[in-house]
């Protein structure tokens, strides 16, 4: 072998360093449930973390900058979007034992290095999260003091035209992340019945936003005179809905209390069907009223709710709506900035992470480093960037995680599940697997058509087709997105890729549909798997690519970064590693020139099947 290769054993350990997955202690495991949550409980819950932030945050962004009156198309495509992504992250929380965050479920159930970049990821949602919500606070209190606030600093500090930059540094936003920030390292939280509190606040003033805005409804402000129902075509409409995600995405507090429900089977699926459907008929309505009452192109995005009652001079109703905003503002912040420290923290106990971070305070449990450090970065965000730059953010990112937990819950569903999988040890589910054919083989109906796929490694079919359905997919969108404006395909180049795309990606669905399922009666599991999930990626990633370039460039630079903190420092430090040290010091030589040699391509290495052998390590 050449110098300075690695030999092929190292790159052997170093696919399994990457998949390698966390071990659960005995006292994280869940082995009885507090309560029994209904599904109105549930539903409840759903609305709750989304009604705040999906009205007062994207509505006038979406409205002004993207869609126009069309928002309400935008909202509903990505209601559906996030059913689907819902969906599919109620089964990926389902198969973990304990309860947590997505960062915890994908390193126990995925791998390490994929667990990394969840959480990494999820730091940005947070992050940007709380900096969003301190940049509306900040521009309903400058509504309810009629811009006193914002020309006092445009006329002393001066205002800017920079792209991804504010028009002026917003010191008030600033000031409300640090405060908040304050709050909660000395132990500050959101109590449930607060919380229970302003979502019937939130749900009163949608309705009195419904009601009065139907009375001051001008359907001219809908004319081609005001530029039409559709002013930025479909691609706004799409680039709209790809924003308006990220206001669906609190789903998860469904998802995270599926284990205390009575039925999960039934109930979860129902409450987030019912919240969603609440939340997005909520935000229609809303967008409907909002641009009938004034024209889309006057509203202020940093307070369209409010600026629209103002403008037709009902300044007692935008009092009213900009009071209400702050109260769901603050709970949302509040929020946001607790949850962001104890991910940081979590990462940082399991050594991916810097170890400082992992001190958590004896009484208020808060990582004070985390605090410290991440408060005052929301701070510096909420000073400098823009509100529709910030959305954006938010919006692919979460789009992003939820295209990777679409794409996790297919394999496990072809592989024999192992027997800590199920929560109730008397579970029938090893029964029903001892009967019927085990999962990841050829259905018995379909092996005299398909005996080709017989002979594969078992496993490899199914590995192989899911490769090719995300390839596909990735290859179909950006024909459908790009093809006529950035690629300048011909006819017959654009009809020929659109057909080969969408032949492998049908085709990678009947080859994974062909093989046997794993079924399990102790939690939820999605229907029609595999199309469910294909789908979810399929509009996932077409809602992506209509996103601003910038965006994506922000994107990378935060997931490069992310990567050269891992390979630079969590894969070295991690505990998973220190269980493993003992069996590997003869080795530790061969792995660091492995490291250097594979850091470059490190994000195409898992998408080979054969990266490593063992299929529970996919």
């Amino acid at each position: 072998m050449a110098r300075g290769l690695p030999s092929s054993a190292s790159l052997v350990r170093f696919c399994q360093k990457l998949n390698r997955l966390k071990t659960l202690e005995e006292s994280t495991r869940e082995t009885s449930l507090r309560h029994q949550r209904t599904m109105l409980d549930l539903t409840l819950l759903g609305v709750g973390a989304m009604m705040g932030f999906s009205l007062y945050v994207f509505l006038g962004i979406v409205a002004k900058e993207m869609a126009g009156p069309a928002v309400l198309v935008s909202f509903s495509v990505a209601a559906v979007a996030s059913l689907l992504a819902a969906l599919c992250y109620a089964e990926f929380r389902g198969r973990v034992p304990t309860t947590g965050s997505a960062y915890l479920f994908t390193y126990v159930s995925m791998g390490e290095l994929w667990a990394f970049l969840i959480g990494w990821n999820v730091v940005l949602r947070r992050l940007i999260t709380g900096t969003t919500v301190a940049r509306t606070w900040s521009g309903y209190l400058n509504a309810i003091f009629r811009h006193r606030i914002r020309s006092f600093i445009e006329a002393h500090v001066g205002t800017w035209q920079v792209p991804f930059l504010a028009q002026y540094p917003d010191f008030l936003a600033a000031g409300i992340a640090l405060l908040v920030s304050t709050f909660v390292f000395c132990g500050a939280r959101v109590s449930s019945w607060l919380n229970r509190t302003v979502c019937a606040i939130s749900l009163v003033i949608v309705l009195f936003i419904i009601i009065l805005g139907c009375v001051l409804a001008r359907p001219h402000n809908w004319s081609t005179e005001e530029g039409g129902f559709a002013p930025f075509g479909f691609s706004g409409i799409m680039a709209g809905a790809a924003t308006c995600f990220k206001a669906f995405v609190g789903f998860g507090a469904i998802t995270a209390s599926s284990k205390e429900a009575q039925n999960p089977k039934r109930a979860v699926p129902m409450a987030i069907t019912i919240s969603l459907g609440l939340v997005a008929g909520g935000n229609i309505l809303v967008s409907t009223v909002l641009t009938l009452m004034v024209p889309w192109h006057s509203l202020d995005p940093d307070w369209a709710v409010a600026d629209a009652f103002y403008q037709r001079g009902y300044s007692w109703a935008g009092f009213i709506v900009a009071a209400g905003a702050i109260c769901a503002m603050t709970t949302l912040l509040l929020g946001s900035l607790t949850s962001l420290p104890h991910i940081v923290s979590d990462m940082a106990a399991d050594g991916l992470f810097f170890h400082m971070f992992a001190h958590v305070h004896p009484r208020t449990q808060v990582s004070v480093v985390g605090i410290l450090v991440f408060g005052v970065i929301m701070a510096l965000l909420a000073l400098l960037l823009d509100l529709e730059a910030l959305v954006q953010f938010h919006s692919i990112s979460a789009l992003l995680t939820y295209t990777f937990m679409a794409t996790t819950i297919i394999l496990p569903r072809f592989q024999k599940a192992s027997p800590s999988s199920s929560l109730d040890p008397a579970s029938p589910v090893g029964t029903e697997q001892a009967s019927a054919p085990e999962p990841g083989q050829l259905r018995p109906a379909l092996r005299p058509y398909l005996s080709f796929l017989g002979g594969c490694r078992p496993g490899a079919p199914v590995a192989w087709a899911l490769g090719v359905l995300v390839a596909s997919a990735i290859t179909l969108d950006c024909v459908l997105v790009f093809g006529d404006s950035a690629l300048h395909l011909p006819l017959w180049g654009y009809t020929l890729l659109l057909l080969l795309s969408s032949a492998m990606f049908l085709l990678s669905l009947l080859v994974l549909g062909a093989h046997q399922q794993q079924r399990r009666q102790d939690t939820f599991q999605v229907p029609l798997v595999p199309l469910t999930p294909a789908l979810s990626i399929l509009l996932n990633i077409f809602l992506m690519l209509h996103l601003s370039s910038l965006t994506w460039l922000g994107l990378s630079i935060w997931l490069l970064i992310g990567l050269v903190v891992y390979f630079g420092y969590g894969i070295w430090h991690s505990k998973e590693n220190q269980r493993e040290q003992p069996g590997l010091t003869a080795s530790s030589d061969n792995l660091e020139e492995t490291v250097q040699v594979l850091q470059p391509p490190s994000q195409g290495l898992a998408h080979d099947p054969g990266c490593t052998e063992q299929p529970d390590s996919l």
